[in-house]
């Protein structure tokens, strides 16, 4: 067997494949284009995905590529794995050839064997080829198996594996099939090979490629016309096998990063040897790092920019762990361009930009990562003091807001504790932070009304009514709550003309945005309000030259966005006479926000509004667009408008003439009443002339948001088209994944609705029985420890709740007695302890019976004298803990 870098492997691989017709694909940007269901790009056919599902059409049947990979959300995520396990990586690469519609299970096994044995020279009596099995959908795959024997593997290491190992499917619709996996033996003793380390945990045994077999349709599982081929093979793995080692943090893909962080620390081998977790899950991460950076991801608080930030805090937390007092990540992630860079250019192009970005995030987390640490340390000890094992939200929170650590980060601390975190808690503690954050923008924007008043300014004349672009003069100007007569591009700025088209946010409705255009530069209105009566106040950014006070400029409005408003506005009116007609007139406006995108509308009613008086309202609405009716406005005095039955909104201070805005009943089109009489509402707001340019209503909730107060929000014009054709996009799209015609959904989802419920009550049945007959043996080994029954054991349980079940139901039994169960839980050790009630007045106590077995598995825990829990890092030990609890209740009851 040849030993080659992980690049000759690359080389190699995509070199063979070249040689036998494919054609080289770059690998696509770990950010996956045009796919919301995927943030980041984790296989290698993520990027040929619309060509297997026939949307795409590619001028190549066949394509070799080496894919860059991250899996870090989903079912994919590999997150809590790295650095503990030898083996698992945020950032990997993955290795493929493809076949779309071209050759098939015969080539790909010719190809792939020829590939192992000739040209990377693998031993072939330490490979081990899996076929599936077969069920009673699908036959098994005899013909992949026949292949690889005809190729010259050995009949009894061809194995056969059921759908969890060796069936692929894309989802529930598209192409799906077997799968064919090659693993090698890497043991030293190749005397103690067993085909029962195929698909095991044993470390020996590494699969290398999986050849996926595309050749039935999933909605049909009938044969596709034409079959074709995805294989992955992961370079790390491989690395591993052809360099002799049984770690992928052992080969040259991370010696030289590890050894960076080893340099940069000061440190040596035996260092790293005692903190092998944290070395590497350091060099993963910076692999992470510079791959997310330079495909545009930079850190933030959403989606694909949030998962970055975490990773990149992840790895200054393990840096500090190990000895780091100072920034260093871009000092690793020098290392990983150096050693990526010449398969990946982008890594070398953007190379000052990665560096730049990461230590940027680095350092600013770093300001306040010793204050978190000894946060939540303090926190940790004080939620141990009171015997408790969960971290309160709010702790978690302050950690955040104060010391940036993100949830996931104070969770991996808290566990390492053997703690949890109350999400719950945090959540709501984010949600108050939120309402105060709005306080503190009202109380800025009166501040700065302040500003407005020493300025001393007249009042703006307001031609918005009439035209949306309007020559003015600019007669003010702040910037950063100073004063100013000159902005310079990129500046923002607040400007006040002596006239203006702009709306200024006022009675509901937003703001108008648009451009400001002077002799020197030109100004982006990104909002426009009203600090003060009368002064109409445009918020904006200079994008070119220079704006001045005393400049003559042209103020154009967003038309497109205006008219929206406008259709919105004008619907918020009908919306509520239809509201009155159909629920009475006591369903007064109690609020309502009218945005280019929807419109919000808060009324007084005092029970939910019944599903078929929505559809009424929505009716009428939708009727008295149809009919095209006139809408006028007018100024007139306050009294005329209340006596001619306008509405005016409670609580609202209006002057001695008001603007009505009153919308016609039309001429009774449709054969059916829309409205019971004109709308006339007192309304400074822009309107359409005629409700037909409204086009279409659509209502999308209804809901309460306080006593006696409910909400209804809608959708007009464009904005209630597009959410037409996603709903029906979704029914669509929901059919097809139900293989049902959008008519029959309800009958055929309450089928599977009914199915479902009785597979859980199958499931919950069968877990009881379990449960009762695994605990009816248990009764049988109760032992006499000083005096004391004690009944020690390890069960099975697939939940914490479920533990506890089983000691509750023992403790009953028993009536007397201290109980200890231990359980692997998701992969971590779980105890509990029990002690009844007579034993505990003799003295004898759960939590510190629980707390020395606990530290056994590498955690702790906590609870009452009558029950305690506690949980750990190493499932390994659960048996040890399990075995120590007489002596530990000999040294209590002694």
């Amino acid at each position: 067997m040849q030993k080659l870098t992980a690049a000759q492997i690359r080389e190699t691989f995509i070199s063979f494949f070249i040689r036998h017709g494919h054609t080289h694909v770059p690998s696509s940007s770990l950010v996956v284009a045009d796919d919301p269901t995927l943030l980041f790009a984790n296989s290698g056919m993520v990027q040929f995905k619309d060509v297997f599902l026939g949307r795409e059409q590619r001028p190549y049947t066949r394509a070799v590529t080496a894919q860059k990979c991250l899996r870090v959300s989903g079912k994919h995520n590999d997150l809590e794995e790295v650095g503990p396990s030898p083996r698992h990586h945020t950032f990997f690469e993955m290795l493929g050839n493809f076949s779309f519609g071209d050759y098939f299970k015969a080539e790909a096994i010719r190809l792939a064997w020829k590939l192992l044995t000739e040209e990377f020279q693998l031993p072939v009596e330490r490979l081990w080829f899996t076929v599936f099995a077969g069920d009673d959908e699908v036959p098994p795959d005899d013909e992949a198996a026949e292949l690889w024997i005809a190729q010259g593997a050995d009949p009894s290491r061809v194995l056969r594996f059921g759908r969890k190992d060796n069936f692929w499917v894309m989802g529930d619709t598209g192409p799906c099939g077997p799968c064919s996996e090659i693993t090698m033996y890497i043991g030293d003793d190749l005397s103690q090979m067993r085909a029962e380390g195929v698909n095991s945990d044993d470390p020996n045994y590494v699969e290398i490629w999986n050849n996926v077999f595309m050749q039935y349709d999933r909605a049909t599982m009938q044969p596709l016309p034409r079959p074709s081929v995805d294989t992955g093979m992961g370079l790390e793995r491989m690395a591993m096998v052809m360099q002799g080692v049984h770690s992928t943090y052992e080969t040259d893909l991370f010696v030289a990063i590890i050894n960076r962080i080893i340099s940069a620390r000061g440190s040596d081998e035996a260092h790293y040897q005692a903190h092998r977790s944290a070395y590497r899950a350091i060099a993963d991460h910076a692999r992470a790092i510079a791959f997310l950076i330079a495909d545009g991801v930079l850190p933030g608080n959403l989606g694909r920019a949030y998962v970055l930030r975490r990773i990149l805090r992840r790895a200054a937390y393990q840096g500090r762990t190990i000895g780091f007092e100072r920034p260093f990540l871009a000092e690793v992630i020098t290392s990983v361009i150096e050693q990526m860079g010449d398969a990946y250019p982008e890594l070398v192009k953007r190379r000052e930009f990665i560096l730049s970005a990461a230590d940027q995030e680095e350092r600013q987390f770093l300001r306040t990562l010793s204050g978190g640490i000894t946060r939540l340390n303090a926190v940790i000890e004080q939620v141990r003091s009171r015997g408790e094992t969960v971290i309160p939200g709010n702790d978690a929170f302050v950690l955040k807001d104060t010391y940036g650590f993100p949830l996931d980060l104070t969770q991996k601390i808290a566990a390492e504790q053997g703690l949890a975190v109350d999400e719950a808690g945090y959540e709501a503690a984010m949600a108050e932070q939120r309402a105060r954050s709005r306080a503190a923008a009202t109380t800025k924007r009166g501040g700065e009304a302040d500003l407005w008043v020493e300025l001393d300014l007249p009042n703006t004349h307001f031609t918005g009514y009439e035209r949306l672009s309007d020559r003015a003069t600019v007669i003010g100007m702040l910037a950063d709550g100073d004063a100013l007569n000159t902005a310079s591009a990129g500046r923002h700025v607040q400007i006040v003309l002596n006239t203006t088209p702009f709306y200024a946010e006022s009675g509901g409705q937003v703001g108008d945005t648009g451009l400001l255009v002077g002799p020197d530069g030109s100004v982006r209105v990104e909002d426009t309000r009203r600090p003060l009566p009368g002064l109409i106040v445009h918020y904006g950014r200079v994008v070119d030259g220079t704006i001045s006070v005393g400049d003559q400029v042209q103020a154009t409005v967003d038309l497109v966005r205006r008219a929206d408003i406008q259709r919105n506005h004008t619907a918020t009116h009908m919306l509520q006479r239809a509201l009155r007609d159909v629920l009475g007139e006591h369903a007064a406006q109690a609020g309502s926000l009218v945005a280019p995108d929807r419109l919000r509308f808060d009324f007084t009613h005092t029970k939910p509004v019944d599903p078929e008086e929505l559809r009424e309202v929505e009716r009428r609405l939708n009727a008295w667009v149809r009919a095209d009716a006139t809408v006028r406005w007018e100024i007139t005095g306050y009294q005329d408008a209340m006596a001619r039955g306008a509405i005016a909104l409670f609580g609202e201070k209006y002057g001695d003439t008001v603007r009505v805005v009153t919308i016609e009943r039309g001429n009774g089109l449709d054969n059916g009443e829309y409205a019971s009489r004109d709308s006339l509402e007192l309304c400074g707001g822009t309107h359409v002339n005629r409700t037909g340019e409204i086009g279409f209503v659509r209502l999308v909730s209804e809901g309460s948001i306080g006593s006696g107060i409910r909400r209804v929000e809608a959708l007009t014009g464009r904005g209630a088209e597009a959410w037409v054709e996603e709903q029906a996009q979704a029914l669509r799209d929901l059919a097809a994944r139900i293989n049902a015609q959008p008519s029959q959904l309800a009958e055929r989802i309450e089928a599977l609705l009914a199915e479902n419920r009785q597979r859980r009550q199958e499931l919950e049945a069968l877990r009881s029985k379990m449960a009762r007959e695994q605990l009816a043996t248990l009764l049988n080994r109760v032992q006499t420890v000083a005096g004391v029954p004690l009944l020690a054991a390890e069960v099975e349980a697939d939940s914490v709740e479920r533990l506890r079940e089983m000691g509750e139901y023992l403790r009953d039994k028993l009536g007397s007695a201290v109980i200890v169960l231990g359980a692997q839980i998701n992969g971590k050790p779980q105890l509990l302890a029990m002690v009844t009630a007579d034993l505990v007045r003799r003295g004898l106590n759960a939590v510190q019976l629980v707390k020395p077995l606990a530290a056994i598995v590498g955690g702790g825990g906590g609870g009452k004298p009558e029950v305690a829990q506690a949980g750990g890092r190493n499932p390994d030990q659960l048996a040890a803990a399990i075995n120590a609890a007489a002596g530990v209740l000999a040294e209590q009851a002694g």
